[in-house]
């Protein structure tokens, strides 16, 4: 089992910057993909961001490609999520994501383990 935390989130002007973590712990030698979702209130959840496990290959949303980094530190076991230039419409519960398999989806298949989201708000 691996379990995921998610941190960093919280309220924010329109053109500022947070930065997520989330810690995995438990099973980690077992994750390959991980990434990152948002669900927007009212809306469906949608892909923002992945990784590969060597941090060599990353894939992005076109909503936030050029504003959004995504990154890992596997020896502390983190994924991170730097995000710039935030809009309003970037406001959502953002959740990390871990898969055991390189075969994912930007649907959120293949994904096994999910951590339980952090708000971030982003204000006009």
């Amino acid at each position: 089992q691996v379990q995921l935390v998610e941190s960093g989130g919280g309220l924010v002007q329109a053109g500022g910057s947070l930065r997520l973590s989330c810690a995995a712990s438990g099973r980690t030698f077992s994750i390959f993909t991980m990434g990152w979702f948002r669900q927007p209130p009212g809306k469906e959840r949608e892909f923002v961001t992945a990784i590969s496990r060597g941090g060599t290959s990353t894939s992005y949303a076109d909503s936030v490609k050029g504003r959004f980094t995504i990154s890992r530190d596997n020896a502390k076991n983190t994924l991170y999520l730097q995000m710039n230039s935030l809009k309003p419409e970037d406001t959502a519960v953002y959740y990390c994501a871990a898969a055991i398999t390189t075969v994912v989806s930007t649907t959120g298949e293949g994904y096994r383990y999910w951590g339980q989201g952090t708000q971030v708000t982003v204000s006009s």
